[in-house]
């Protein structure tokens, strides 16, 4: 378990810190451990499927969280799904009742990660300005694992205190 106050160093190319060999997003790292919350992190082989990040970091795609930005009524979202399912976009348009729900391409959201690599962003949309929706599936599970900011790096920790912290709206859009 990492605990704040653990030696850091920072990557000046791509602002992301390094803790013994492992690199995750700084405003990750500066948020979780001044919130003094246990996690654990995950080294393993570049991946970038949500599928082979799982697998990489021996987790279950249950467990392992996927996050994909959305625009919603004109502003971008953050939603949390297994590894394992797919968003059923028409049930998002019916939920918000917004014909116009759609995939947000990465040209709209790359800027609002600047701390991450692409497709690696974690599901801590607070902070980067983004509401936040996860799965009912998702937060069932005791535990959820995700990219750290990296395609290299991956995050365990309680789905409690995941929740306490990015504050998400559960809700049912994807695949069973």
């Amino acid at each position: 378990m990492t605990r704040a106050g653990s030696s850091v160093c920072v990557d000046p190319k791509a602002n992301i810190q390094t803790n013994g060999g492992v690199m995750i997003a700084s405003k990750l790292k500066d948020f979780l451990n001044s919130r003094g919350v246990k996690y654990v992190t995950i080294e393993h082989s570049p991946a970038y499927t949500a599928p082979e990040v799982a697998a990489s970091a021996h987790i279950t795609g249950r467990d392992f969280a996927k996050t994909v930005i959305v625009e919603i009524g004109g502003d971008l979202a953050m939603v949390v799904l297994p590894a394992n399912r797919k968003i059923v976009l028409s049930d998002l348009r019916e939920m918000f009742d917004d014909r116009s729900v759609r995939l947000a391409t990465e040209d709209e959201f790359i800027e609002r990660f600047p701390d991450c690599e692409l497709g690696a962003m974690p599901p801590f949309g607070n902070l980067y300005g983004l509401r936040v929706y996860v799965a009912h599936t998702l937060a069932r599970e005791p535990e959820i694992a995700f990219n750290a900011g990296t395609h290299r790096d991956v995050i365990k920790m309680s789905f409690s205190d995941f929740a306490a912290l990015a504050d998400p709206v559960v809700l049912d859009f994807a695949t069973v």
